[in-house]
Formats: C-alpha cells, structure tokens, sequence
C-alpha cells in the first residue's frame, strides 16, 4: 500500500463446521485473501470442542501464523479472524482481535470492522457504569455493552438487539461462542459482509473473494442490521433493525478497499472500476499515447479509460511486492526512497510519450507527486492525470484513518493548484454524479460524505 491512500481498519472472517474441517487452516487461507484490508496485525480464534483458543501477533498473516501456530491452535469446528490496519506499529498488540471475553454467563470471542461515531458517548455510559478499558477499540466497547446486557438476560442475540439499537456508524461483527457464530451488519451497512456455504456449514466474511480461498459457495449478502446465527442445526436470522429506507455501503469499497475479483452487495469491484475508467474518458478526454494504471488498485480504471478512449493501454510500473509498506515509514526520506523501489517506470512505454496516468484516489498528495515525477524522470514527455474518485474533501468517521481536513491536499488547494503541485500537465477526477452509475446494481444506497460532506448518520461534534 501507498502512504497516499486512504485506509480501512480492517477485514473480519468466520466459520462454523462441524464436519470435520480444520478451522483454523480456513480461517488462515482466509485472512490471507483479506490481508489487503489489514496489515498491522492479525489474530484467529478458535471453538475446539467449546474451548477457545486464541492467537495472533503484530505483523502479516504469513508471518504470525507459521504452521506450528495453527497447529497449536487445534482444528476446531468454529473460528473467527481479524486483519488490522494501524497507523502506529506500536498499537498494534494492545489493539489485537479477536477479543477474548470471559464473563458471568459464559465466554465468547469477538472481532469487528467499522467505527462507531458515538464511541465516545458509549464509553462514558460504561465507564460511569464502572467499566475498566484497556484499548481505545470500538471491539472492546462492543464487548463491555453485551456483558451488561447480558446480566438483565443470558440470550446473546437479545443482548445484540439492546445495543444495536444505541449504536451509530459502522460495524461489521463476528461473534463466537461455545456452541455458535454470529454475524451481524450496521443497518447502514456501511461495511461489507457476506456469507457463504462449506460442505458442513456456513462462512461469513468481509468480501466474497474470502469465500473463494477456502472454496465456500457464495451464498448472499448480510442484510444491513441483520443477525445471522449459524451453530448445529443450521442457520437462522432476525431482522428486527432491517427496516431503514437508507443505507450507506461505503463508496470507497468498490474505489479502493475491496480486492477486484470481489463482488460487493451484488456489483462486482472489478467492473465498477472499469466502469469509472470509461467514465473518466468520457467526460474528460485528451490526446495522448499510452494508458496506464498505478499498480494495484488503478490499473482496472485504466483499463476502462483505454477501452473508451481508444487509447492504448500499456504497463507503466513493476510493482516490488516484496517491499515493506511506505505509509508505516516516520521518516519522508524513507518513504521517498521506498516508493521509487516500490515502483519501476517502463522507460520504453513512457518515454518520449504523452501519457494518460490512472490513480484510484488522491488523499495527501504526497506518493502521487513522487509517481509523477518518476515518469518524468523515465522520459515521459506529458503526464496527464486522471482519478477516478472525486477529490476527498472530508474526513470519515467510519472506520477508516482519515479524521481530519487538514491531511486532504484537496481541501486546501484547488484542483489546478493540485496539478501544479503534483507536476502534472493535467488532472482531472470522477464527477460525484458519476458514482451510482459506477456501481449500478448495488443493492444498496453509498455513504460519499468523504466526498460531499454529506453523513447518513450522527457524527461526532
């Protein structure tokens, strides 16, 4: 990942067979699959005959999870799995999922994607209520409201109706007990979830290629504020917070978030991208030579801009894959000297040519600038810029690393002023009406308060 993009918090998987699989090898193939939702750390949790067994470090799914880890954890008929980004490695321990929760009524695990934006207010509640917090995560939260509702009644289903109905903003969750798992989406459903059938049960995970690695059949989506509970005898729901009219799937998961071979509330990630490629080219055409994508999430976009445009399409960078990530680095240096590792400009493509180059998004500004100047360095005689995002003018506040206005190089400068700064001939970017269009079909409404400051739900003041 680059230092300028924009960042979720993680992604969440889950499983329940009691056919004789091994838990927590699914559970790993299938963190690995998501591992481009989170790199900082990652955890898998484990039902082996209705004890859970808990492990997980800072650092990647391959390097935390060796084979003797996963042998140590023990097969299981159940497991849930966390991938986190962070923005401080130091966190990341302290930060960890699954939880592990023991209370009165019994035990159970728990991992979430999302933010709530009434942390703040739930926390104060709990905390005059006598709780003691350890992390700053909305996981543990989440945790703390179920014990308290839970010593009122021991169904964990009903204790997870109370507090939907106090919470605000994104969740995505995966709860495990002794004898179950349990899925549940924000009624916005701003974070994707969805489920899929094992040859003895059920998976749930945060994007459907997840489902793919360990070769579940992909079933549906988890309705916005549906409870799925899978255990024994099968599966059920309860759908009591499925009524809103509005919702509000991220935009950002079919932009950038999602891997391309994912489909997302029944739109395929891939095609969306595409789609806004074409739409770029529509709406902002120029003359040039080549196309080409900033590996890895701008290449789908470029793709499409060629096929509209008629523009050829043509590989611009190598991507060193086994690079560390730029965006952890304190020093701007290293960063600096990473990226120019990282990316390898084609001078026999690029040089001497007018090139049309496709980003995904631009947030501070700075990795784009130094990918343009790469280019120039390679020869290109025009660098042409094209997003296919609107420009971020917003923070969020649902689960993703940008908080502030004052990180968004679109918030304070113009979109020339950009160009200039990044040393582009030109720039351009998705027109906000273009975005439901890019993703026609999706079943459900976008969140874009990123991009027009406009929030389905409450925010923080």
């Amino acid at each position: 990942m680059m230092f300028d993009k924009i960042h979720e918090e993680c992604g969440v998987f889950g499983i329940f067979d009691d056919s004789g699989i091994n838990a927590a090898e699914s559970a790993y193939y299938a963190l690995y699959a998501l591992q481009h939702r989170g790199q900082e750390s990652c955890g898998i949790a484990v039902n082996d005959s209705g004890t859970i067994r808990i492990a997980g470090d800072s650092g990647l799914v391959s390097e935390v999870f060796t084979e003797d880890a996963i042998k140590n954890l023990a097969a299981g008929c159940a497991s849930i799995g966390h991938v986190r980004y962070g923005v401080f490695s130091t966190a990341a321990k302290e930060e960890l999922q699954p939880l592990l929760v023991t209370h009165v009524k019994g035990k159970f695990a728990l991992c979430n994607n999302g933010s709530l934006s009434n942390y703040k207010e739930l926390r104060e509640q709990l905390e005059l209520n006598g709780f003691i917090f350890h992390t700053e995560s909305d996981a543990e939260l989440i945790s703390g409201m179920l014990i308290h509702e839970m010593l009122e009644s021991s169904c964990l289903e009903d204790a997870l109706l109370r507090i939907m109905a106090k919470m605000e903003g994104a969740y995505s969750l995966l709860i495990m007990t002794d004898d179950r798992l349990i899925a549940v989406r924000d009624p916005w459903g701003f974070r994707p979830l969805c489920i899929g059938r094992t040859s003895g049960g059920y998976a749930f995970a945060s994007e459907s290629c997840a489902l793919d690695s360990i070769h579940a059949d992909f079933l549906r989506d988890v309705a916005p504020g549906e409870i799925v509970t899978a255990g024994k005898t099968g599966i059920s729901s309860i759908t009591a917070f499925c009524d809103l009219k509005q919702t509000a799937l991220c935009i950002f998961e079919y932009i950038y978030f999602s891997r391309p071979d994912s489909v997302v509330d029944g739109v395929s990630v891939h095609h969306t991208r595409h789609k806004a490629g074409q739409f770029l080219a529509e709406d902002y055409p120029t003359e040039a030579d080549v196309v080409i994508g900033v590996p890895d999430s701008g290449i789908d976009a470029a793709i499409g801009y060629s096929a509209a445009s008629g523009i050829p399409y043509g590989l611009g960078f190598v991507k060193n894959k086994y690079i560390g990530r730029t965006f952890i680095q304190p020093n701007l240096a290293d960063r600096e000297d990473k990226v120019r590792i990282k990316l390898n400009p084609m001078k026999n493509v690029v040089k001497g040519k007018r090139v049309v180059l496709v980003d995904d998004s631009i947030v501070r500004g700075t990795t784009c600038g130094r990918i343009v100047r790469l280019l120039r360095q390679a020869g290109a005689a025009e660098v042409h810029l094209r997003v296919s995002s609107p420009p971020f003018l917003h923070p969020c506040y649902f689960g993703t690393d940008i908080d502030s206005e004052e990180k968004l190089i679109a918030h304070k400068h113009s979109k020339e002023e950009i160009g200039k700064l990044l040393d582009a001939d030109s720039i351009e970017f998705l027109r906000a009406d273009r975005l439901e269009d890019m993703a026609k079909g999706c079943r459900l409404g976008f969140c874009t308060g990123c991009f027009t400051g406009k929030y389905p739900c409450y925010i923080p003041k």
